[in-house]
């Protein structure tokens, strides 16, 4: 990778949220979401390797000059994709597991945030999962880098019992594998509406039989999952308007930009804001603006209103709905500082 576009790349990968960063930047890293997002979708729809650079660049409606900027080419896109899931899913099992916890609980809290996260982002889903295998040698090498981190965690199951000192590194490469394999066969079929979810206890059964015995795989097919949904791992209400299997950002009728990406961090972060609240974090000095501009998002249902508002006395109270949560964390949070004009 050039050393330009490899250190542009990094460097909006690894700034910190809370830095202060200037236009450029905010420019930058709204271009890259919408490229990935669009990558995401291309990949997903006609394949990796019929995807083109002008398939990606056209429907992200930006320049393949830019592209260029912040990608050294389309396996450098598909990659950043991929870095970019992992990193998601890796927050997320760190939410939910202890370092304290037994090896079998940290491997099902692991299995349980990865599925979770394929059952909400099925597009994605299939782009790591089926799509990747098309990608050239280094996505290919990430690929095999991943698959043997995790078999070295199911590796670890070798200290966890008497029995499980029999086992080989050679268990945990085949377990890895038989999950890989099931997952994509799922993935694969075109009109999947199966969760794979409910797939948790089969193959946790399938993990520990080797390490633990039969007895512990039929406790593990017992086992009962969790409530959940396709956004957010738990079950909530209001999951209607979820683009599911679609890019959020092509359902959206209306210019994101900067400040609209603004408000959406700032509900996102500071659920039950108020427009005062809103408009102080997203730096909107006039009132009647923000007002308007919460109120449209409120009727493209990105936004809901739990407060009782002025004609109550109150003040109102926004959060996110599920496809609000779908854009935003599509958008990456920012977006260009640049005129506010949205345009339905």
């Amino acid at each position: 990778m050039p050393a330009k576009t490899g250190a542009r790349r990094n460097a909006l990968k690894a700034r910190p949220r809370s830095v202060s960063v200037t236009p450029r930047v905010q420019v930058a890293e709204m271009q890259r979401a919408r490229l990935l997002g669009a990558a995401v979708t291309t990949f997903a729809e006609v394949g990796y390797s019929r995807a083109s650079v002008a398939h990606i660049t056209a429907r992200a409606r930006v320049s393949r000059r830019t592209f260029y900027d912040l990608f050294e080419n389309r396996e450098d896109c598909l990659l950043a994709v991929l870095e970019d899931a992992v990193a998601r899913i890796e927050g997320e099992i760190a939410a939910v597991n202890s370092s304290e916890s037994a090896w079998r609980e940290r491997v099902r809290g692991g299995l349980l945030a990865i599925l979770w996260f394929f059952d909400r982002e099925p597009t994605l889903a299939r782009v790591c999962v089926v799509q990747a295998l098309q990608g050239g040698p280094r996505v290919l090498a990430w690929r095999e880098e991943t698959l043997v981190r995790l078999a070295g965690i199911l590796d670890e199951g070798r200290g966890s019992g008497s029995r499980s000192r029999e086992c080989t590194t050679l268990t945990a490469e085949g377990l890895v594998g038989a999950a890989f394999a099931i997952v994509y066969s799922r993935l694969s079929r075109s009109g999947r509406s199966e969760s794979l979810t409910g797939l948790v206890n089969e193959l946790m059964s399938l993990i520990v039989l080797p390490y633990l015995g039969p007895a512990a795989a039929r406790s593990e097919q017992r086992r009962v999952l969790p409530l959940v949904s396709r956004v957010g791992g738990v079950a909530r209400d209001g999951a209607q308007g979820v683009l599911d299997g679609r890019d959020p950002l092509q359902g959206v009728p209306m210019r994101l930009t900067y400040r609209t990406a603004r408000v959406l961090e700032v509900v996102a972060e500071h659920p039950g804001a108020s427009n005062r609240v809103v408009a102080g974090h997203a730096e909107i000095a006039d009132q009647g603006q923000v007002s308007k501009l919460l109120a449209r998002l409120e009727r493209l249902e990105l936004m809901s209103n739990s407060g009782e508002g002025h004609a109550k006395g109150e003040s109102n109270a926004w959060r996110l709905t599920a496809l609000g949560e779908q854009v935003a964390r599509r958008l990456g949070a920012t977006a260009p500082r640049e005129r506010e004009a949205v345009v339905a």
